[in-house]
């Protein structure tokens, strides 16, 4: 007797279109005669990956099959034919994937769970074959009952009594019979995702699929263009990079990314390289559901590519306008894009920034920072009015100023960056980057707040979509008084980077700016927990517990602090406020033996809580003249409030561009 499924009414007549990679082609070969047995007609072609397009007769056979079966594998998850087609099975509604080697399916399709083809000496495995026929038969029955069925329109179901059988119709079917669904439906596969904003998109980091490993900068640094366009658009509300990108590789699927996240729609994509032509194949993913919204593929010369980015932006904003305003999306001009992304007509150029970016983000040593600078210095060499370059380079400097720099250069480091800056602006004034660099590096660097106030200020008119630019204006409002601003502008920045534990800390910050410091604690403790190694966010927790009163445990998060200036400038106050004068003496002398003149503004600090007034003021004003950037928190910091009264205290601050508190 036959081990195989046989024929029967139910499988009389119904074809099924068998998508593979090539490279499977004898595994696909044995399903295609194991389902040929069971009764289904089999549509497959050993040319599938022949051609630019799919072919008419392809195209055909899709549309009119009963069921699209895919077979998964570590080279079909990387194949754009693969995934056309069964992005087509999807949308229609009669996907039934198969893993024949354990692969999980690529995001977008991992709301079915797939059947396991395993290896077999006789021939495709019975328990599966078995498991597809029914997949077909459930397919079957539900669009003979669906009043769609006769159109077999192609796109999202409405929500309705339908949607049930999105999630449990097809080959989930197959899967919940055997009690594999339910192990899936209490791990969270199908879980819907909170109730997120309409408008919410997650940009992943797109695949590299060129097979070098080499362009892998290329295929992120593109996403990455491809998600501050979108940010552009404030009728979107765009995720973070340093938040979306957290999921590169991963195996969740795209509900519990969104979820996580706390989007509603997800972008992913893939390039692929061949000669001079690259290809971006993007999809826009419905976080709530897996299915997908809109899909297409972009071919370009290299010479052209640099273009992709708004074009992607521009479809996706359409795409999903129908959800987030009817009216729809308005296209943006070529040349107004160029203005407000400080972008570039030159591909080389392009290229040159897109690899220091790669390597500015290692953030590893000192010789990576150099080779990102050179790599920047290079593209404004081929594209002097590349604005987007000359505010990268501008970072480049204040990294050096901040991190690599003696004591004797950062100012001229930080002259350097603003000059680049300026000259970005100057570039591309719609480019809300450039402004907040330029009023960072003033700010932080020049130490002057009324200069910054300007850029800032641009900075968040054209940039209210990025959670960037929106920490970096809440800081600013924050440090120079205006809480009511700052709290605002990080209601806004929080949502758009979720699991970024810096986001987190700046809010913390802002709290403690105000003098809410127990309000300040929770969001320094979430992130540490997201990111246990921060450096300043156990000093930060230590200062609002000195403030609370509650000393013992100040002195605990003081000494968790890696970073030595901070830890010791907490211990050195922590113990003053305890009346432990001799550990209070001890960690400020050891303050000033390892760290010197570079840590001027605590050593202002310190003095300023043992009450030797002349001695903090000295301290306070030999940090202004060597450009110590601890002054930005001085208009605020409770720890020099035993200076306030002096005169001498007063015109500092006022040299610093504060205005009075």
């Amino acid at each position: 007797m036959s081990s195989q499924p046989q024929a029967s009414d139910r499988t009389a007549n119904r074809s099924v279109f068998l998508s593979y990679s090539r490279a499977d082609q004898a595994r696909a070969a044995e399903l295609a005669d194991a389902l040929g047995q069971a009764g289904l007609t089999v549509w497959w072609d050993t040319l599938i990956e022949g051609g630019a397009s799919f072919a008419k007769s392809i195209e055909v056979a899709l549309h009119s099959s009963d069921a699209v079966v895919v077979l998964w594998s570590g080279t079909s998850v990387a194949s754009d034919w693969v995934l056309d087609e069964a992005a087509h099975g999807r949308d229609l509604r009669k996907l039934v994937p198969l893993s024949i080697d354990g692969t999980l399916p690529p995001l977008g399709f991992r709301q079915y769970q797939a059947i396991a083809l395993p290896a077999s000496a006789g021939g495709a495995d019975p328990a599966a074959v078995a498991a597809v026929v029914r997949a077909v038969q459930a397919i079957v029955a539900g669009e003979a009952a669906s009043p769609r069925a006769a159109g077999r329109v192609s796109g999202p179901s409405p929500p309705s009594a339908s949607r049930r059988r999105l999630v449990v119709g097809g080959a989930a079917a197959a899967v919940l019979a055997t009690g594999a669904g339910v192990l899936g439906w209490r791990r969270g596969w199908f879980r819907p995702a909170a109730p997120v904003s309409g408008s919410s998109v997650a940009v992943l980091p797109f695949k590299n699929l060129s097979g070098d490993a080499e362009r892998a900068y290329f295929s992120d640094g593109l996403s990455e263009e491809v998600r501050a366009t979108l940010a552009r658009n404030l009728r979107l509300q765009v995720m973070a990079q340093s938040s979306s990108g957290q999921f590169r590789g991963s195996g969740e699927g795209a509900v519990i990314i969104a979820g996580k996240l706390g989007v509603s729609y997800l972008l992913d994509g893939s390039v692929r390289w061949a000669g001079d032509t690259v290809r971006v194949a993007a999809e826009l993913v419905d976080g709530r559901t897996g299915f997908s919204r809109w899909s297409q593929i972009f071919e370009r010369r290299i010479n052209d590519v640099f273009a992709v980015q708004s074009e992607i932006a521009n479809a996706v904003a359409a795409a999903m306008a129908a959800q987030v305003e009817p009216s729809g999306a308005a296209q943006a001009d070529p040349a107004d894009e160029r203005e407000a992304s400080g972008g570039t007509l030159n591909v080389d150029a392009y290229d040159a920034y897109l690899r220091g970016q790669a390597l500015y983000g290692l953030s590893s040593d000192e010789a990576t920072d150099r080779a990102a600078m050179a790599l920047f210095d290079k593209a404004i060499a081929l594209d002097p009015g590349y604005a987007a370059a000359h505010a990268a380079r501008a970072r480049s400097l204040i990294t050096f100023a901040n991190v690599h720099a003696g004591v004797g250069e950062t100012v001229a480091m930080y002259d350097q960056a603003i000059a680049a800056a300026e000259l970005a602006v100057q570039l591309a004034p719609r480019y809300a980057a450039a402004h907040s660099t330029l009023a960072f590096a003033l700010f932080q660097g020049r130490l002057d707040a009324r200069a910054a106030k300007a850029p800032f200020e641009r900075s968040h008119a054209l940039g209210g979509g990025e959670a960037s630019v929106l920490a970096r204006w809440a800081l600013y409002c924050a440090r120079t008084g205006r809480h009511d601003l700052a709290s605002d502008a990080m209601a806004r920045a929080l949502p758009r980077d979720l699991l970024n534990p810096l986001i987190h800390r700046a809010q913390g910050s802002i709290e403690y700016a105000a003098r809410r410091f127990a309000p300040s604690l929770a969001p320094m403790r979430k992130a540490l927990e997201m990111n246990p190694k921060m450096s300043q966010a156990h000093a930060a927790l230590g200062d609002a517990l000195v403030n609370l009163g509650r000393l013992e445990e100040a002195q605990a998060e003081y000494a968790a602090e890696p970073i030595a200036d901070f830890r010791l400038t907490g211990l050195a106050i922590a113990a003053h406020r305890r009346g432990q004068g001799e550990a209070s003496r001890a960690a400020m002398d050891q303050l000033v033996r390892e760290e010197g003149d570079r840590v001027l503004y605590q050593q202002g600090q310190v003095l300023a809580q043992w009450g030797e007034v002349d001695a903090a003021i000295a301290a306070l004003q030999a940090a202004r003249e060597h450009g110590d950037s601890g002054l930005v928190y001085a208009r605020n910091d409770p720890f020099l409030d035993p200076l306030r009264g002096d005169p001498r205290m007063a015109r500092l601050l006022d040299s610093l561009g504060f205005d009075p508190a």
